[in-house]
Protein backbone atom coordinates (compact mmCIF):
# COMPACT_ATOMS: atom_id res chain seq x y z
CA UNK A 1 0.00 0.00 0.00
CA UNK A 2 1.12 3.71 -0.88
CA UNK A 3 1.31 6.09 2.35
CA UNK A 4 0.68 8.77 0.24
CA UNK A 5 -1.63 11.56 1.66
CA UNK A 6 -5.10 11.79 0.47
CA UNK A 7 -6.13 15.29 -0.61
CA UNK A 8 -9.44 17.03 -0.58
CA UNK A 9 -11.99 17.66 -3.24
CA UNK A 10 -11.63 20.85 -5.04
CA UNK A 11 -14.66 23.51 -4.47
CA UNK A 12 -16.56 24.24 -7.70
CA UNK A 13 -16.39 27.65 -9.21
CA UNK A 14 -18.72 30.41 -7.65
CA UNK A 15 -21.26 31.48 -10.48
CA UNK A 16 -20.34 34.82 -12.03
CA UNK A 17 -21.95 37.89 -10.42
CA UNK A 18 -24.73 39.31 -12.68
CA UNK A 19 -25.23 43.16 -12.74
CA UNK A 20 -28.44 44.21 -10.19
CA UNK A 21 -30.58 45.38 -13.62
CA UNK A 22 -29.63 42.34 -15.41
CA UNK A 23 -30.86 40.55 -12.15
CA UNK A 24 -33.97 42.06 -11.68
CA UNK A 25 -34.94 41.63 -15.58
CA UNK A 26 -34.29 38.03 -15.37
CA UNK A 27 -36.42 37.48 -11.80
CA UNK A 28 -39.34 39.82 -13.60
CA UNK A 29 -39.66 37.68 -16.47
CA UNK A 30 -40.41 34.29 -14.88
CA UNK A 31 -42.62 36.42 -12.51
CA UNK A 32 -44.99 37.61 -15.52
CA UNK A 33 -45.15 35.07 -17.28
CA UNK A 34 -45.95 33.00 -13.59
CA UNK A 35 -48.98 35.63 -13.50
CA UNK A 36 -49.72 35.08 -16.84
CA UNK A 37 -50.39 31.55 -16.60
CA UNK A 38 -52.12 32.11 -13.51
CA UNK A 39 -54.61 34.80 -14.77
CA UNK A 40 -54.99 32.05 -17.54
CA UNK A 41 -55.76 29.67 -15.32
CA UNK A 42 -57.61 31.74 -13.21
CA UNK A 43 -59.86 33.06 -16.66
CA UNK A 44 -59.83 29.28 -17.84
CA UNK A 45 -61.50 27.93 -14.51
CA UNK A 46 -64.04 31.01 -14.15
CA UNK A 47 -65.47 29.97 -17.41
CA UNK A 48 -65.35 26.23 -16.59
CA UNK A 49 -67.12 27.61 -13.05
CA UNK A 50 -69.56 29.51 -15.47
CA UNK A 51 -70.09 26.66 -17.42
CA UNK A 52 -70.76 24.67 -14.63
CA UNK A 53 -72.84 26.63 -13.01
CA UNK A 54 -74.75 27.45 -15.83
CA UNK A 55 -74.97 23.67 -16.71
CA UNK A 56 -76.32 23.49 -12.70
CA UNK A 57 -78.76 25.60 -13.06
CA UNK A 58 -79.70 24.53 -16.20
CA UNK A 59 -79.93 21.02 -14.32
CA UNK A 60 -81.72 22.35 -11.53
CA UNK A 61 -84.13 24.36 -13.38
CA UNK A 62 -84.95 20.96 -15.28
CA UNK A 63 -84.91 18.93 -11.89
CA UNK A 64 -87.06 21.60 -10.58
CA UNK A 65 -89.59 21.26 -13.81
CA UNK A 66 -89.39 17.63 -13.16
CA UNK A 67 -90.11 17.87 -9.53
CA UNK A 68 -93.30 20.34 -10.43
CA UNK A 69 -94.35 17.95 -12.86
CA UNK A 70 -93.74 15.07 -10.94
CA UNK A 71 -95.59 16.91 -7.68
CA UNK A 72 -98.76 17.30 -10.00
CA UNK A 73 -98.27 13.79 -11.12
CA UNK A 74 -98.15 13.08 -7.53
CA UNK A 75 -101.02 14.64 -6.34
CA UNK A 76 -102.89 13.31 -9.35
CA UNK A 77 -102.03 9.94 -8.51
CA UNK A 78 -102.64 10.92 -4.58
CA UNK A 79 -106.05 11.90 -5.77
CA UNK A 80 -106.69 8.78 -7.75
CA UNK A 81 -105.32 7.04 -4.99
CA UNK A 82 -107.91 8.36 -2.71
CA UNK A 83 -110.70 8.27 -4.82
CA UNK A 84 -109.83 4.79 -5.30
CA UNK A 85 -109.73 3.94 -1.68
CA UNK A 86 -112.91 5.75 -1.38
CA UNK A 87 -114.38 3.40 -3.58
CA UNK A 88 -112.67 0.09 -2.15
CA UNK A 89 -113.90 1.29 0.89
CA UNK A 90 -117.36 1.65 -0.41
CA UNK A 91 -116.65 -1.28 -1.87
CA UNK A 92 -115.52 -3.59 1.26
CA UNK A 93 -118.35 -1.92 3.46
CA UNK A 94 -120.64 -3.63 0.61
CA UNK A 95 -118.71 -6.61 0.61
CA UNK A 96 -119.13 -6.69 4.67
CA UNK A 97 -122.38 -5.75 5.06
CA UNK A 98 -122.73 -8.77 2.04
CA UNK A 99 -120.57 -11.01 4.35
CA UNK A 100 -122.92 -10.16 7.44
CA UNK A 101 -126.23 -10.72 5.75
CA UNK A 102 -124.46 -13.62 4.40
CA UNK A 103 -123.64 -14.75 7.92
CA UNK A 104 -126.79 -14.40 8.97
CA UNK A 105 -128.24 -15.93 6.36
CA UNK A 106 -126.16 -19.04 7.26
CA UNK A 107 -126.66 -18.64 10.80
CA UNK A 108 -130.51 -18.55 10.64
CA UNK A 109 -130.45 -21.51 8.08
CA UNK A 110 -128.15 -23.37 10.62
CA UNK A 111 -130.97 -22.51 13.32
CA UNK A 112 -133.41 -23.72 10.76
CA UNK A 113 -131.92 -27.26 10.19
CA UNK A 114 -131.17 -27.66 14.00
CA UNK A 115 -134.56 -26.95 14.90
CA UNK A 116 -136.10 -29.10 12.18
CA UNK A 117 -134.11 -31.85 13.16
CA UNK A 118 -135.41 -31.26 16.61
CA UNK A 119 -138.48 -30.93 16.48
CA UNK A 120 -139.19 -33.83 13.69
CA UNK A 121 -139.67 -36.02 17.16
CA UNK A 122 -141.72 -33.43 18.40
CA UNK A 123 -143.76 -33.64 15.76
CA UNK A 124 -143.90 -37.11 15.69
CA UNK A 125 -145.15 -36.79 19.02
CA UNK A 126 -147.54 -34.08 18.40
CA UNK A 127 -148.81 -36.13 15.12
CA UNK A 128 -149.59 -39.58 17.33
CA UNK A 129 -150.85 -37.71 19.97
CA UNK A 130 -153.96 -35.63 17.99
CA UNK A 131 -154.03 -39.43 16.34
CA UNK A 132 -154.75 -41.23 19.29
CA UNK A 133 -157.44 -38.54 20.65
CA UNK A 134 -159.23 -38.73 17.67
CA UNK A 135 -159.01 -42.41 17.88
CA UNK A 136 -160.64 -42.19 21.03
CA UNK A 137 -163.17 -40.40 20.15
CA UNK A 138 -164.22 -42.21 17.34
CA UNK A 139 -164.22 -44.89 19.96
CA UNK A 140 -166.66 -43.44 22.24
CA UNK A 141 -168.90 -42.48 19.03
CA UNK A 142 -169.55 -45.96 17.79
CA UNK A 143 -168.45 -48.25 20.95
CA UNK A 144 -165.83 -49.87 19.12
CA UNK A 145 -162.38 -50.59 20.03
CA UNK A 146 -160.89 -51.29 16.31
CA UNK A 147 -160.52 -47.41 15.75
CA UNK A 148 -158.44 -47.05 19.08
CA UNK A 149 -156.56 -50.30 18.15
CA UNK A 150 -155.77 -48.91 14.50
CA UNK A 151 -154.60 -45.59 15.90
CA UNK A 152 -152.37 -47.86 18.68
CA UNK A 153 -150.85 -50.09 16.11
CA UNK A 154 -149.74 -47.38 13.76
CA UNK A 155 -148.29 -45.38 16.50
CA UNK A 156 -146.04 -47.95 17.25
CA UNK A 157 -144.71 -48.26 13.57
CA UNK A 158 -143.97 -44.89 13.48
CA UNK A 159 -142.10 -45.06 16.53
CA UNK A 160 -140.16 -48.49 15.82
CA UNK A 161 -139.00 -46.50 12.65
CA UNK A 162 -137.86 -43.38 14.16
CA UNK A 163 -135.18 -45.48 16.43
CA UNK A 164 -135.46 -42.57 19.02
CA UNK A 165 -134.49 -44.01 22.63
CA UNK A 166 -136.41 -41.12 24.05
CA UNK A 167 -139.42 -42.55 22.90
CA UNK A 168 -138.76 -45.50 24.41
CA UNK A 169 -141.37 -45.00 27.33
CA UNK A 170 -143.83 -44.30 24.90
CA UNK A 171 -143.34 -47.35 22.88
CA UNK A 172 -143.89 -49.38 26.22
CA UNK A 173 -147.15 -47.27 27.21
CA UNK A 174 -148.31 -48.07 24.04
CA UNK A 175 -147.88 -51.90 24.22
CA UNK A 176 -149.70 -51.49 27.86
CA UNK A 177 -152.77 -49.97 26.28
CA UNK A 178 -152.47 -52.39 23.79
CA UNK A 179 -152.98 -55.50 25.93
CA UNK A 180 -155.57 -53.34 27.64
CA UNK A 181 -158.03 -52.35 25.31
CA UNK A 182 -158.06 -56.15 23.49
CA UNK A 183 -158.87 -57.75 27.16
CA UNK A 184 -161.63 -54.41 27.40
CA UNK A 185 -165.22 -55.45 27.38
CA UNK A 186 -167.72 -54.02 25.27
CA UNK A 187 -171.63 -52.53 25.79
CA UNK A 188 -173.65 -55.07 24.70
CA UNK A 189 -175.78 -52.44 23.16
CA UNK A 190 -178.70 -54.37 21.15
CA UNK A 191 -179.26 -56.33 24.31
CA UNK A 192 -179.13 -53.49 26.84
CA UNK A 193 -181.87 -51.57 24.45
CA UNK A 194 -183.98 -54.51 24.74
CA UNK A 195 -184.41 -54.45 28.26
CA UNK A 196 -185.09 -50.93 28.38
CA UNK A 197 -187.91 -51.15 25.51
CA UNK A 198 -189.49 -53.97 27.76
CA UNK A 199 -189.08 -51.56 30.95
CA UNK A 200 -190.70 -49.03 29.07
CA UNK A 201 -193.62 -50.96 27.68
CA UNK A 202 -193.88 -53.09 31.53
CA UNK A 203 -194.43 -49.07 32.80
CA UNK A 204 -197.91 -48.62 32.27
CA UNK A 205 -198.64 -52.36 34.34
CA UNK A 206 -196.77 -51.44 37.40
CA UNK A 207 -198.59 -51.46 40.33
CA UNK A 208 -198.24 -48.49 42.59
CA UNK A 209 -198.17 -48.39 46.59
CA UNK A 210 -201.32 -46.43 47.10
CA UNK A 211 -203.26 -48.26 44.30
CA UNK A 212 -206.44 -49.96 46.32
CA UNK A 213 -205.82 -54.15 46.38
CA UNK A 214 -208.52 -56.21 43.55
CA UNK A 215 -210.79 -58.02 46.18
CA UNK A 216 -210.30 -61.39 45.38
CA UNK A 217 -212.72 -63.69 43.66
CA UNK A 218 -215.35 -64.82 45.37
CA UNK A 219 -214.80 -68.49 46.34
CA UNK A 220 -217.70 -70.80 44.56
CA UNK A 221 -217.86 -74.60 45.44
CA UNK A 222 -218.74 -76.27 42.58
CA UNK A 223 -219.95 -79.85 42.80
CA UNK A 224 -217.13 -82.03 42.79
CA UNK A 225 -217.56 -84.67 39.56
CA UNK A 226 -215.71 -87.51 40.65
CA UNK A 227 -214.98 -89.26 37.19
CA UNK A 228 -211.69 -90.38 34.84
CA UNK A 229 -209.60 -87.21 34.68
CA UNK A 230 -210.79 -85.83 38.09
CA UNK A 231 -208.24 -86.06 40.87
CA UNK A 232 -209.49 -84.35 44.24
CA UNK A 233 -207.78 -84.57 46.98
CA UNK A 234 -208.48 -82.08 49.10
CA UNK A 235 -210.28 -83.17 52.98
CA UNK A 236 -213.69 -83.01 53.41
CA UNK A 237 -214.24 -82.92 49.19
CA UNK A 238 -216.37 -86.00 49.75
CA UNK A 239 -218.61 -84.07 52.75
CA UNK A 240 -219.32 -80.76 50.26
CA UNK A 241 -220.70 -83.07 48.02
CA UNK A 242 -223.02 -84.82 50.13
CA UNK A 243 -224.03 -81.59 51.97
CA UNK A 244 -227.02 -79.92 50.99
CA UNK A 245 -227.48 -77.22 48.62
CA UNK A 246 -228.83 -74.85 51.70
CA UNK A 247 -225.79 -75.03 53.25
CA UNK A 248 -223.60 -74.66 50.20
CA UNK A 249 -225.49 -71.37 49.18
CA UNK A 250 -224.59 -70.23 53.15
CA UNK A 251 -221.19 -71.37 53.09
CA UNK A 252 -220.47 -69.11 49.31
CA UNK A 253 -222.53 -65.97 50.57
CA UNK A 254 -220.26 -66.22 54.05
CA UNK A 255 -216.94 -66.40 51.88
CA UNK A 256 -218.07 -63.36 49.59
CA UNK A 257 -218.93 -60.98 52.75
CA UNK A 258 -215.65 -62.01 54.31
CA UNK A 259 -213.50 -61.38 50.67
CA UNK A 260 -215.59 -57.90 50.58
CA UNK A 261 -215.05 -56.87 54.08
CA UNK A 262 -210.70 -57.74 53.87
CA UNK A 263 -210.93 -55.10 50.82
CA UNK A 264 -212.62 -52.33 52.50
CA UNK A 265 -209.06 -51.77 54.79
CA UNK A 266 -205.64 -52.90 53.53
CA UNK A 267 -202.81 -52.68 56.54
CA UNK A 268 -198.92 -52.38 55.35
CA UNK A 269 -196.12 -50.82 55.75
CA UNK A 270 -194.98 -47.82 53.79
CA UNK A 271 -191.71 -46.81 53.41
CA UNK A 272 -192.09 -42.81 51.89
CA UNK A 273 -195.13 -41.55 52.97
CA UNK A 274 -195.16 -39.24 49.54
CA UNK A 275 -195.99 -42.31 47.99
CA UNK A 276 -198.98 -42.92 49.63
CA UNK A 277 -200.24 -39.39 49.68
CA UNK A 278 -199.67 -39.45 45.94
CA UNK A 279 -202.95 -38.08 44.34
CA UNK A 280 -204.40 -40.54 41.85
CA UNK A 281 -204.52 -38.23 38.47
CA UNK A 282 -200.77 -37.90 39.42
CA UNK A 283 -200.06 -41.85 39.07
CA UNK A 284 -199.85 -41.03 34.97
CA UNK A 285 -197.76 -38.21 35.03
CA UNK A 286 -195.60 -40.53 37.56
CA UNK A 287 -195.18 -43.12 35.08
CA UNK A 288 -194.78 -40.70 32.03
CA UNK A 289 -191.73 -39.90 34.03
CA UNK A 290 -190.32 -43.19 34.63
CA UNK A 291 -191.10 -43.39 31.42
CA UNK A 292 -188.78 -40.31 30.03
CA UNK A 293 -186.28 -41.86 31.97
CA UNK A 294 -185.82 -45.16 30.60
CA UNK A 295 -186.20 -43.36 27.17
CA UNK A 296 -183.36 -40.67 28.20
CA UNK A 297 -181.11 -43.46 29.26
CA UNK A 298 -181.96 -45.30 25.86
CA UNK A 299 -180.96 -42.50 23.68
CA UNK A 300 -177.54 -41.93 26.52
CA UNK A 301 -176.84 -45.37 25.38
CA UNK A 302 -177.07 -44.80 21.64
CA UNK A 303 -175.16 -41.43 22.01
CA UNK A 304 -172.49 -43.21 23.84
CA UNK A 305 -172.36 -41.64 27.02
CA UNK A 306 -172.46 -44.23 29.15
CA UNK A 307 -172.19 -41.94 32.28
CA UNK A 308 -175.48 -40.13 31.55
CA UNK A 309 -177.30 -43.87 30.73
CA UNK A 310 -176.35 -44.60 34.36
CA UNK A 311 -177.75 -41.40 35.95
CA UNK A 312 -180.66 -42.44 34.38
CA UNK A 313 -181.36 -45.67 35.21
CA UNK A 314 -180.30 -45.01 38.79
CA UNK A 315 -183.17 -42.30 39.03
CA UNK A 316 -185.63 -44.96 37.23
CA UNK A 317 -184.59 -47.76 39.76
CA UNK A 318 -185.46 -44.84 42.75
CA UNK A 319 -188.53 -43.79 41.33
CA UNK A 320 -189.57 -47.64 40.83
CA UNK A 321 -188.43 -48.50 44.78
CA UNK A 322 -189.81 -45.24 45.81
CA UNK A 323 -193.28 -44.98 44.40
CA UNK A 324 -194.09 -48.82 42.98
CA UNK A 325 -194.82 -51.58 44.91
CA UNK A 326 -192.08 -53.71 45.32
CA UNK A 327 -193.82 -56.64 46.78
CA UNK A 328 -195.75 -57.15 43.19
CA UNK A 329 -193.82 -59.99 40.87
CA UNK A 330 -193.89 -57.31 38.04
CA UNK A 331 -192.24 -54.80 40.33
CA UNK A 332 -189.75 -57.23 41.31
CA UNK A 333 -188.98 -58.27 37.54
CA UNK A 334 -188.63 -54.37 36.60
CA UNK A 335 -186.98 -53.97 39.06
CA UNK A 336 -184.47 -56.75 37.66
CA UNK A 337 -184.09 -55.55 34.83
CA UNK A 338 -182.78 -52.24 35.71
CA UNK A 339 -180.48 -53.71 38.01
CA UNK A 340 -179.34 -56.09 35.17
CA UNK A 341 -178.99 -52.62 32.64
CA UNK A 342 -176.73 -50.96 35.88
CA UNK A 343 -174.34 -53.50 36.31
CA UNK A 344 -174.10 -54.02 31.94
CA UNK A 345 -173.26 -50.16 31.47
CA UNK A 346 -170.98 -50.15 34.40
CA UNK A 347 -168.80 -53.39 33.44
CA UNK A 348 -169.27 -52.06 29.77
CA UNK A 349 -166.68 -48.26 29.88
CA UNK A 350 -164.67 -47.50 26.89
CA UNK A 351 -160.81 -47.95 28.17
CA UNK A 352 -158.75 -45.01 27.70
CA UNK A 353 -155.29 -44.03 26.55
CA UNK A 354 -153.77 -42.46 29.93
CA UNK A 355 -150.90 -44.20 29.56
CA UNK A 356 -149.44 -43.21 26.16
CA UNK A 357 -151.29 -39.55 26.43
CA UNK A 358 -149.47 -39.08 29.52
CA UNK A 359 -146.11 -40.83 28.26
CA UNK A 360 -146.22 -38.40 25.11
CA UNK A 361 -146.73 -35.33 26.98
CA UNK A 362 -143.45 -36.36 28.89
CA UNK A 363 -141.82 -36.66 25.36
CA UNK A 364 -142.99 -33.48 24.27
CA UNK A 365 -141.62 -31.73 27.13
CA UNK A 366 -138.11 -33.58 26.58
CA UNK A 367 -137.95 -35.14 30.07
Amino acid sequence: MSSEPISAPAAPPSPPLLPPAALRDGVARPLGIVAALIAIGALAASVLLWQRLSSIQEQLARQSADSGAQAIEARTMARQAQETAQDAATRLGVVEARVAEVALQRTQLEDLMQSLSRTRDENLVVDIESALRLAQQQTELTGSVEPMLAALRSADQRIGRAAQPRLAPVQRAITRDIDRVKGASTLDTPGLLSRLDELVRQVDDLPLQNAVARVSDARTLAPVRVGIGTAESAPGAQADADASWWRRSLRNAWATVRDEARGLVRVSRIGHPEAVLLAPEQSFFLRENLKLKLLNARLGVLARQPDSARADVAAAAAALERYFDTSSRRVQNASALLQQAREQLKSAELPRLDDTLSALATAATGR
